[in-house]
């Protein structure tokens, strides 16, 4: 167990860090996955820009990786294109 109030505190700070980065990372995975199966190319466009804005702040944050994110945004910018 920790012995100073710094290292206690430093464990408070990183629970919270850690289940806010998971209910970031997770809101954005299913706004991905609603994305995905969205079969409109009018609403997929609508909702393209928020997606796009939630995986930029996860890269800024590194949560994910900056290479991740662009992977993830072309492969969703491909995904809308390819709709009819």
């Amino acid at each position: 167990m920790a012995n100073h109030k710094s290292a206690l505190k430093r464990i408070r700070n990183s629970e919270a860090k850690r289940l806010r980065n998971r209910y970031q990372h997770k809101s954005t995975r299913t706004a991905i996955k609603k994305l995905k199966e969205t079969e409109s190319k009018a609403e997929a466009e609508k909702l393209f820009p928020s997606v796009v804005s939630m995986i930029d702040k996860l890269a800024k944050k590194n949560i994910i990786h900056d290479n991740k994110a662009a992977n993830l945004k072309s492969s969703l910018s491909k995904h809308i294109a390819a709709l009819s």
